[in-house]
Parts: structure tokens; C-alpha cells; sequence
């Protein structure tokens, strides 16, 4: 039996992976995971592997490579996973891209695109509800007048540590887009438009690119 067939999504933080993962899983039928969700899951359960990971997390230290690995090896022995998965967000380096290759057949990866100033306005115009966790922006989706006193501007939202993340990304992912490029696989997507024009985009990719 041959090796499963997976789809990566990677994009720079506020490149809204989060929406367009759940459509992609949706049309798919290739369940979304990331590599934060797997580690919670496996702390929660007390399984060998999440015992490790939590001795790296409680010192707030990197999560090793070869247990994010052995994660992803279980999870692809799960039902739901046989014929493969969408990985939203990793890999992150390319030492990890070559460890996935061996576990699964990444097929098709799609990079959505978004210029570093639209993130940082995007990121920094954030405004969270306290009380209902809802998700507004100053200028792209205004809060209602009675609500907007009790907002919250993140700590994190600063343009300084977005910028900070937005170099971080591009250190790690770049190499990463030229070998997805090089194998044939890599599918830039536009995710500088609105949320529908970019699930629109990303519809008409898998149309032409998913091979099942």
C-alpha cells in the first residue's frame, strides 16, 4: 500500500489559513490539523509522546523536530486520516519538509500570498471582545458603538512584533517555496483580496491542481 497524499497551506500570520483550511478540509475531505492542536491533544492524553513534548513546553522551550514528527506518524495511522491530511502550517523549515516526505505524499501546497504591509495593517487593527472572544478591525469590520469601549488591542498586535513574526516567516519559508517549486507542487494563491475573493481563489486551485 502506497503512501497517503497530503496538502500543506502555509501564509504568513493574518493571512487567514484558519478560514480557507476549514473550506479546503471541507471540499477535500482531507482532515485539517496543526501542529499546535496535535501537541495539546497528545498533552491532554498523557501519551509517551505528549509526556515529552510537555517537558519541552513547561520550560518554554522548542518542541524537538522528531516529536512533532512522531505525532504526525500516529495521526496518519488514525481512519480518518488514510488518505491523507491537510497540515496547516507545517512544515516551517525544510529540515521538516524532508522528514514529512518521508511519512506522506505532499501533493499539492498552497501559499497564500499577502504583502508584509497589508499583514501589519490587517494584524494591528485587531480588536478583541472580552466577553464573547469575537474578532473586529478599526476599519475593516468596526465594532457596534456599544461594544467598542470594553475592547481589547492585543500585546502581540503591536507592529513591532508583527514585523518581527513577518521576518521570522520569510527566513523559514522561502527556502521552503523553492522546493515545493522545484518538485512541482507549490500553488501561489493572491490572499491580499476580501475573504470570499481569496476562497474563491483557492476553490478554483484545488479544482485544477488536487489529485485526490
Amino acid at each position: 500500500m502506497g503512501k497517503s497524499e497530503s496538502i500543506v497551506l502555509f501564509g504568513p500570520p493574518g493571512a487567514g489559513k484558519g478560514t480557507q483550511s476549514g473550506l479546503i478540509s471541507q471540499i477535500t475531505g482531507k482532515p485539517q490539523v496543526s501542529t499546535g492542536d496535535m501537541l495539546r491533544e497528545a498533552v491532554a492524553s498523557q501519551t509517551e509522546v505528549g509526556v515529552k513534548a510537555n517537558d519541552y513546553m513547561e520550560k518554554g522551550l522548542l518542541v524537538p523536530d522528531k516529536i512533532i514528527i512522531d505525532l504526525i506518524r500516529m495521526r496518519l495511522l488514525r481512519e480518518d486520516a488514510k488518505s491523507g491530511l491537510l497540515f496547516d502550517g507545517f512544515p516551517r523549515t525544510l529540515a521538516q519538509a524532508v522528514e514529512l516526505d518521508g511519512l506522506t505524499n505532499v501533493t499539492m501546497v498552497l501559499s497564500l500570498v499577502v504583502p508584509d504591509e497589508d499583514i501589519v495593517n490587517r494584524i494591528t487593527g485587531r480588536r478583541t471582545d472580552p466577553h464573547t472572544g469575537e474578532i473586529y478591525h478599526v476599519v475593516h469590520r468596526p465594532a457596534p458603538d456599544p461594544i467598542k469601549p470594553r475592547l481589547v488591542h492585543r500585546s502581540d498586535d503591536t507592529e513591532d512584533t508583527v514585523r518581527n513574526r513577518l521576518k521570522s516567516f520569510h527566513d523559514q519559508t522561502s527556502p521552503l517555496a523553492e522546493y515545493y517549486s522545484e518538485r512541482g507542487v507549490l500553488v501561489p494563491i493572491d490572499g491580499s483580496g476580501s475573504m470570499e475573493d481569496v476562497s474563491k481563489l483557492v476553490k478554483q486551485s484545488l479544482i485544477n491542481n488536487f489529485r485526490g
